[in-house]
Parts: structure tokens; C-alpha cells; sequence
């Protein structure tokens, strides 16, 4: 009864001093802004191009479609200059492309509660139809930098394929035919070195190989290739007093493709840790007796065995992987021949967005054969420390050459995407939000763990925006309206959008 009375003594205490009290608040009313109008110092952008990869086009969640091409950078920069800009647009919101009533690039990821997949739908944008231009945006999915010269690229890539002016243009041909007074180029390189990346390192650094028409797909981009095309392209485009604007390439390893995947993803109890261990036993004796053989010689160092050899415990697990850059001991002596390049991973090593898929799966339904455990993982689940290198290395020598001609052309700025993704992986502001470079959860890169979101894009036009500002010295930044707004873009896009 206690506790009740001074309740009530409160309550009657309340009633009587609220008597008094003003309940109509003021109006809280926020400060008018004084309008700050846009001026572009002279700026022409009566005919904006842009030129690019899939950045470019608007690819996002791992495919192009309208709502994503509609909130590429290069749009948003568009409504800002103020002027028309013509898409090839698909004809969904699903995305990919369909031929012969099969899909041959598939729909785009969505988020389902668990993570990406894919729209249970079929594409309706033809493999071989046309679109009818001419065009301000040659953003071109899967583009490396030396594709956008080659003659008929178009039947090589059905991306420029439907946006082609003649079965033998080139990207950049059709470009400069629209006369741009204005023009971005963005992200050329990243996809001379996304193929190699994407593919594991399963591709050839072809550093010191002049000749583009002898690379494969997963190839790395020799530096003095990528120098000559990028010099010639904006030679060609500021010949006429065109100014623009080119980005550099960010470290793509730094994308959530590449970071999402722990090393050590598989946990095991005590028991099954030593039936896998019983399994790798011989493996381990092999690569022992080696070592003691070629002890002293320093073609198998300590450190190398330890790495190599394999033991699992209770708790999580590394993954097994095979390591091409592991000494060949059958090279030195056929006897080891059938000791093969295996070792568990590191938190050094960068695991594919797509192993998830992979780790611990079993072969055949064989319940002994488990991926990334009893069966190795192949070498195109994961990027080593030594393709990690090669991908920085080529990346630094493009970044120089984009920094030498940004700094010797006034009629080009530079934008420094490469700064923007390293500030991203620890956190960006934009407007109220916080993004950064986290699968599903960031806010800037979309569910394919390399593209960006539609805030992510809109961010990006807004560093783009202020490298013009800083070069040329127009106001965007401070003009009202002059920027794209976080809210007005999305992270994520609907699985009934189609």
C-alpha cells in the first residue's frame, strides 16, 4: 500500500502544478535558406557524353535495367548540368537479356531476408535487338580500356552490340561523333584488371605484353597499353576544347566481393576436425618426407611447410585451398610429384563472394567430399597475396598515368574515386546517412559486391560534381540543388519491380 500512496501523492501533485503550465508549444521553424544560384563559369554542357563500363551504364545488383540505368552518375550529373541525355535503356526492371527464349545474362540479385539472389524471372531485352540513337551515354558492361577502340566491338559485347551506330563502330567513334562539349570518363581500367580479380587470379598478368589481341579474358591490362588508349582518347575528346572529367581506379579488392567471405568460415566439432585430419595424414607425411629430403637446400623452407601443412580443430576452421604459387616439389624431384599445392588459408588470402556458395557443399552428394575442407578449393575461389600484387601494381600505373594527364591537360579534372572507395570501407557521410562498403548492409555497393547502389552512383556524381567545381571553379556544391540527395536514390530495389 505503501508504493501506491506516493504514487497517487505524485499524480495529485502533477494534476495541481499542470494547471499552470502552457501546453502550445512555439512552432519550431526551420531557418529559410537564402537560394544560391548555380553558376557553371562558363561551362558547356549542351552535350554531355559519358564514357565508361558498367559504372557507367548503371549496372547494379548484377545486371542492367531501366530503374539502375536511370540512376547512373551520369544521369544524375545530367539533370544537374541541366541538359538532355539519352540511354540505351533496357526494356525491364529485370534485367540481363533473353535469345531464343532462354536468358543468356541472367535477371538482377535481390535482397530475399538471407542474402543476393536471383529474380525468378526471364529478361525481355533481346541479345540481338537495336535501340535507336544517337546516344550521350557509352557506358559499356564488361569494357576493358582497349575495347573501346576496337572495329566492331559491338559483336563482341551485346551491350554496345544494341547501341552501335554500324556493324564496324568503335565506342569511342560513336562518341566523338556527337561532338561532346563535355564528357566523363570513368572507371577505364577497372576492368582491366575486375576480369583477373573476378576470376581468382586464374588469368595471366600480361605486363610486358604490347599486343591486346593476344589476352584472354581474365588477363590483366599491360600499364603502357592502358597509358596509350587513355591518352588517346582524351587527346581526341578535348581536341575541340571539350572539357571533362576522369576518375581513377579504386583498389577493387577493397569491394565487398572480395572482404565479405572469412578465411575461416567452417566450424567443426572435435570429432569430425580429427576425421578430416586422419584424412589429410598422408598428404601431411608427403610433404614432411619432402621437406627432410631437401633439407639444407632451400628450395622447401620451414616456413613453407608449416603453411602447407594441413590441421583442422574444434571451433572455425580455415579453408583448404590450392595455391598455384606454392613451390612445385614434382619440378625438383619427380618422387614428390604427387605432392600437390595445397594449404589452408590466411587472413591474407580473399575469398570470392561467390565460394559462399561453394564452402561446404559435398561433391556428388559424396558426404566425405566437402568443399573447402576434405576437397580443396580451387584456385579461382580465391585471390593469394601474390595476385593481390599484381592486381595493386597494374592499378598504381594506370592511377599514375590518369594523374600525369589530368595534371598536364587544364581541359580535364581529375576525380579521385580511388579515395572515395578507401574513405567508404571505413565509413562516408552522405547527407544523414553513414555507408560504407559492406555487402547488403553499406548502403553503397549493391548485392553483386562490386557495382554500386543508386545512393552509391548519386554519391559518386556528387564527387564528380565537386572535382568540377575545384578545377573550373563552378558552384554546384553550393549552388541549392546543386547535389544529389541520399534520399532521392536507393540502396535497394524491389523484387516486384520488374
Amino acid at each position: 500500500m505503501k508504493n501506491y500512496k506516493y504514487i497517487g501523492l505524485f499524480l495529485l501533485a502533477f494534476s495541481f502544478t499542470s494547471c499552470d503550465v502552457n501546453n502550445e508549444l512555439d512552432e519550431i521553424v526551420d531557418p529559410v535558406k537564402p537560394l544560391v544560384t548555380l553558376n557553371k563559369n562558363g561551362l558547356d554542357f549542351s552535350t554531355y557524353i559519358s564514357i565508361g563500363a558498367s559504372f557507367t551504364a548503371g549496372y547494379t545488383d548484377g545486371a542492367l535495367f531501366k530503374s539502375g540505368q536511370e540512376n547512373s552518375f551520369p544521369n544524375i550529373l545530367a539533370e544537374k548540368f541541366g541538359t538532355t541525355f539519352k540511354q540505351p535503356l533496357m526494356n525491364d526492371n529485370i534485367g540481363g537479356l533473353v535469345f531464343n527464349g532462354t536468358a543468356v545474362q541472367p535477371p538482377r540479385f535481390y535482397f530475399d531476408g538471407a542474402g543476393p539472389t536471383r529474380l525468378s524471372a526471364l529478361p525481355t531485352t533481346p541479345l540481338t535487338a537495336k535501340v535507336s540513337g544517337p546516344f550521350n551515354n557509352f557506358g559499356v558492361p564488361g569494357a576493358k580500356s582497349f575495347h573501346l577502340g576496337v572495329a566492331g566491338y559491338g559483336t563482341l559485347n551485346p551491350y554496345f552490340g544494341r547501341m552501335e551506330s554500324s556493324s564496324s563502330a568503335t565506342v569511342i567513334g560513336d562518341a566523338l561523333a556527337q561532338a561532346p562539349t563535355f564528357f566523363t570518363l570513368s572507371e577505364i581500367g577497372g576492368n582491366d584488371v575486375l576480369g583477373y580479380a573476378l576470376s581468382g587470379g586464374s588469368g595471366v598478368d600480361q605486363t610486358g605484353n604490347y599486343d591486346p589481341s593476344t589476352y584472354g579474358e581474365a588477363d590483366i591490362t599491360d600499364p603502357n597499353v592502358f597509358a596509350n588508349v587513355l591518352n588517346g582518347m582524351v587527346t581526341a575528346l578535348t581536341s575541340n576544347g571539350a572539357k571533362g572529367v576522369v576518375a581513377n581506379v579504386p583498389y577493387i579488392t577493397d569491394l565487398a566481393n572480395f572482404v565479405t567471405v572469412p578465411y575461416n568460415p567452417v566450424p567443426l566439432d572435435a570429432a569430425t576436425a580429427q576425421a578430416v585430419n586422419t584424412g589429410y595424414a598422408t598428404y601431411n607425411g608427403g610433404l614432411q618426407a619432402a621437406a627432410a629430403a631437401l633439407a639444407g637446400t632451400g628450395l622447401l623452407t620451414d616456413d613453407e611447410v608449416a603453411k602447407r601443412t594441413i590441421s583442422f580443430s574444434a571451433g572455425q576452421n580455415a579453408v583448404v585451398i590450392i595455391d598455384e604459387d606454392l613451390t612445385d616439389l614434382g619440378a625438383i624431384n619427380p618422387a614428390f610429384a604427387g605432392i600437390p599445392k595445397y594449404r589452408q588459408a590466411t587472413a591474407d588470402d580473399l575469398l570470392l563472394l561467390a565460394s559462399s556458395a561453394i564452402i561446404g557443399t559435398t561433391v556428388n552428394g559424396n558426404a566425405s567430399l566437402i568443399n573447402g575442407v576434405s576437397v580443396p578449393l580451387a584456385d579461382n575461389w580465391v585471390l593469394t597475396p601474390q595476385e593481390q600484387a599484381a592486381i595493386k601494381t597494374a592499378t598504381d600505373a594506370y592511377n599514375a598515368t590518369i594523374e600525369t594527364i589530368t595534371s598536364t591537360n587544364e581541359n580535364v579534372a581529375l576525380v579521385d574515386f580511388k579515395g572515395l572507395l578507401q574513405e567508404a570501407s571505413e565509413g562516408i557521410i552522405f547527407d544523414k546517412y553513414r555507408l560504407n562498403t559492406s555487402l547488403v548492409t553499406g548502403g553503397l555497393i549493391s548485392l553483386d559486391g562490386v557495382h554500386l547502389t543508386g545512393r552509391g552512383y548519386a554519391l559518386m556524381a556528387n564527387e564528380i560534381l565537386e572535382a568540377i567545381d575545384a578545377e573550373f571553379g563552378s558552384n554546384f556544391t553550393l549552388a541549392t540543388d546543386g547535389l544529389a540527395k541520399a534520399d532521392d536514390y536507393p540502396t535497394n530495389y524491389s523484387p516486384t519491380l520488374k
